[in-house]
């Protein structure tokens, strides 16, 4: 699965209203499951689609603290491979029944296409609610908790204070990569245990 996280003032559902926007067209259709903090949007060839083989892709949206967790999941691509084989098979008995596959190969190509055009979409939702990859502002300061004022991440220490910042730094949760404050004891994107030393 590929993972990006959304930092900023975002909501799963923005995110799923779009895909469904956007893909619930043509051959294209999705369908909606989970709660209002986590979506599994699926983008699946119609039943009966008039030309190209079946796929399907799941979309996992979560809402996480500071933003968005989203998680694109392994396409099916048998029946794109089918569609495209029979295409082969027949442009090898007769070269001129290429013409009239030509509507099954496109809508083959962009299905392959799929899970390019799906973070496009993402993209442009983020941009639009002004949410980004970068930290939220909450993991990109430090209090420090001798004076209470705020540092910056990777500051050694305190610019008030003098007092050591180590080890208040920020940390990636070593089985999913979300970054996490040094405090937190269970990733809130994958609910793993935090070790520490």
């Amino acid at each position: 699965m590929e993972s990006k996280f959304y930092h900023g003032n975002i909501n799963p559902k923005q995110f799923a209203k779009a895909l469904h926007g956007y893909f619930n067209r043509n051959n294209l259709n999705t369908k909606e499951f989970g709660s209002k903090d986590k979506l599994i949007v699926q983008i699946a060839t119609r039943q009966n689609a008039e030309s190209g083989g079946d796929t399907a892709i799941p979309v996992i949206i979560e809402k996480v603290p500071d933003g968005v967790s989203i998680q694109i999941g392994k396409q099916s691509v048998l029946g794109v491979a089918a569609s495209l084989g029979i295409s082969a098979l027949a442009t090898i008995h007769n070269p001129l029944n290429l013409l009239n596959r030509i509507d099954d190969i496109a809508q083959d190509i962009e299905n392959l296409q799929l899970k390019d055009d799906i973070w496009d979409v993402i993209q442009q939702v983020a941009s639009k609610h002004a949410a980004t990859m970068t930290l939220s502002e909450n993991l990109r300061t430090l209090t420090c908790e001798y004076c209470l004022v705020a540092n910056p991440v990777s500051e050694p220490n305190c610019i008030a204070c003098g007092a050591p910042l180590g080890n208040l730094q920020p940390e990636t949760c070593l089985k999913c990569g979300y970054t996490i404050k040094h405090s937190t004891q269970t990733c809130p994107n994958c609910k793993a245990k935090i070790a520490r030393d």
